[in-house]
């Protein structure tokens, strides 16, 4: 049994110029950073492509197993409430999806969820998973939510540095 590490972020309290750089760095990589809403919303081709971004991503999330099939994976992250285009930031380079921060509104609970961050392996040190989450607490504040929750596998000490980085705390809840 994995005791996973519950993490919440105070966005109201958070502190966007601190990472605006991560934004100029990744334009300048030649790096767009994007929406699934600015780039023509919920298709069926937006939902593959994150499908197969968020499956290559996920990989690397120590005792994963094996990723949803295509069809469990609309079920559950895209054919639910808390599913917003808007909540979708992509890395986009040269057409392709790079880099993707994926997370969900929970009005009845009062907060918003990080599901998943992930960045592919040629385009990771380069601080685009920063760029991505100030992005998405963007959103989560622009959407009304003063918390954003996320949970990792406790091996998983990249993605819980990086959250810890921007300000992420130990969520009691």
């Amino acid at each position: 049994m994995v005791d996973w590490v519950r993490l919440r972020l105070d966005v109201d309290g958070f502190d966007d110029a601190a990472f605006e750089p991560y934004l100029r760095r990744a334009q300048e990589a030649g790096v767009g950073l994007t929406t699934m809403a600015e780039l023509g919303g919920d298709t069926d081709d937006h939902r593959r492509a994150l499908y197969e971004l968020n499956r290559t991503c996920s990989a690397d999330i120590p005792e994963r197993g094996e990723f949803f099939t295509y069809e469990e994976f609309v079920a559950r992250r895209c054919d639910v409430p808390g599913f917003h285009p808007g909540g979708v930031v992509l890395a986009v380079h040269d057409g392709a999806w790079v880099g993707m921060s994926a997370t969900s509104l929970h009005p009845a609970e009062g907060y918003a969820f990080s599901e998943m961050t992930g960045v592919l392996a040629p385009y990771r040190g380069k601080g685009l998973s920063l760029a991505l989450k100030l992005l998405a607490i963007r959103f989560v504040r622009s959407s009304g939510y003063g918390l954003l929750r996320t949970f990792h596998h406790p091996r998983n000490a990249s993605a819980i540095a990086m959250n810890r980085r921007l300000g992420f705390t130990d969520d009691p809840a």
